[in-house]
């Protein structure tokens, strides 16, 4: 089974404990796409976001700086699940993530990477820069929550702008 391997960067002007608390805390995660968001924060335990749209467990967490997580959404191969790096660094005005899932579904990587984007990076910056998130942004969230997520269409053409 071949798959497609993500990898995005992108700076915050929030420091890495306060990205870490935003992809770690339910209620926070939460916020970034207004749906359920469930998230453990023990090595083995399990989260669910966007509802049940996105789910797995967490493989390796370390506050601050690093989370490893074994991720999959709705509609991959059975059983399939892509490993999602988030590594936190602390930059001059912020923090920087580099972000890496390894093991996209072919089909659906260009959803992904442009869903990370929409979904939870431009969300968080604005967050972090004018404590909340623009109503474009939420149209945009919404629009991929209640259009994709339904009808099942992923596919998006990729941008490289972040």
């Amino acid at each position: 089974m071949r798959t497609k391997t993500l990898r995005q960067t992108v700076e915050f002007t929030a420091s890495p404990e306060q990205v870490y608390e935003m992809l770690m805390d339910s209620r926070k995660h939460r916020s970034l796409s207004g749906t359920p968001a469930k998230i453990s924060r023990r090595i083995g335990g399990k989260f669910t976001a966007w509802g049940t749209h996105i789910s797995g467990f967490n493989l390796a967490l370390l506050p601050g700086r690093k989370i490893v997580q074994a991720w999959r959404a709705t509609g991959w191969w059975p059983d399939h699940y892509s490993i999602a790096i988030f590594d936190i660094k602390k930059v001059s005005g912020g923090s920087r993530l580099e972000f890496t899932q390894i093991g996209v579904p072919p089909n659906r990587y260009s959803g992904h990477y442009r869903g990370w984007i929409e979904a939870y990076w431009t969300p968080m910056k604005e967050i972090f820069e004018r404590g909340k998130i623009s109503e474009r942004t939420l149209r945009r969230v919404r629009k991929s929550r209640d259009q994709r997520i339904k009808t099942g269409r992923f596919r998006r053409r990729i941008s490289m702008k972040m």
